[in-house]
């Protein structure tokens, strides 16, 4: 039986993963608090009093800006507090809640990111919006996705380029194990009992440059898209599933598909 081994929410676009141990999940919406900031291009067209969905090219991200890796953050919801560390050492403490405090990140950034096309960033976030990668797909309800891969196929990948993978640079919400490599690619379009929630599989995850960045070093060291194209002829690596029914879902629990057929 599949199984979660890990869970991620990734509160600003591009930057590092938090852990959690449990989390609840509403109808329609991704992960709480999952990309929901970022930080945008000064040339990004990006409104929060009518957000859209955009083009992750609009954001500083992993896909060009790979120094991001060398940073620690997180995000405290209740309080607001955004901290930056690097290799343990404090970089940054500053409050989401206050003016001063999100011009306080921009800064640091325009510094960090020194030479990068688009600055200085902007701090964005809109109410009910989340900065993911895909579009709304047509086959969606709605365009807020939970992200899921299977350990077994980075294994399979892990073992056609000699190397080891970490999953974390594939910025997954969920990772299960407990099933062969790419089984996970069966499930389009049908459903997917976890915990106790409903969730429906709408899509491949299909893999751009942001992969070639090991998170551990922050150096482009294995070019994933190619390699999936090579070694499995398509560059998909996870799943795409919304939320039909919410619902609280922890490490440990078991994932139940129902194949497209017999939904």
């Amino acid at each position: 039986m599949p199984r979660v081994e890990r869970l991620y929410r990734y509160p600003i676009k591009g930057l590092s993963p938090e852990p959690l141990d449990a989390v609840a999940l509403e109808t329609g919406r991704c992960l709480p608090q999952d990309r929901r900031f970022a930080l945008a291009r000064s040339d990004a067209l990006f409104d929060p009093a009518q957000p859209v969905h955009l083009s992750k090219t609009n954001f500083f991200m992993l896909m060009r800006d790979e120094r991001l890796a060398e940073l620690d953050t997180r995000f405290d919801a209740a309080s607001g507090r955004f901290e930056i560390t690097r290799r343990g050492e404090p970089l940054l403490s500053a409050d989401f809640e206050t003016a001063a405090g999100r011009a306080a990140v921009e800064d640091f950034f325009a510094g960090f990111l020194d030479g990068a096309p688009g600055l200085p960033p902007r701090l964005v976030e809109a109410p009910g919006h989340a900065f993911g990668d895909a579009r709304r797909r047509p086959n969606a309800q709605t365009g807020q996705y939970v992200s899921l891969i299977n350990l077994a196929s980075i294994d399979a990948l892990s073992e056609r380029v000699g190397s080891t993978l970490d999953p974390l640079r594939f910025r997954a919400n969920v990772y299960f194990s407990g099933l062969p490599a790419w089984e996970e690619l069966d499930w389009i379009e049908g459903h997917l009992r976890l915990g106790d929630t409903q969730l429906h599989v709408v899509s491949p995850i299909t893999r751009c440059a942001a992969t070639a960045v090991n998170p551990a070093t922050a150096q482009r060291d294995v070019d994933v898209p190619r390699e999936l194209m090579r070694h499995f002829e398509h560059n998909y690596l996870g799943i795409y599933a919304e939320v039909l029914a919410g619902g609280e879902i922890a490490v440990g629990d078991t994932l139940s598909p129902t194949p497209a057929a017999a939904v």
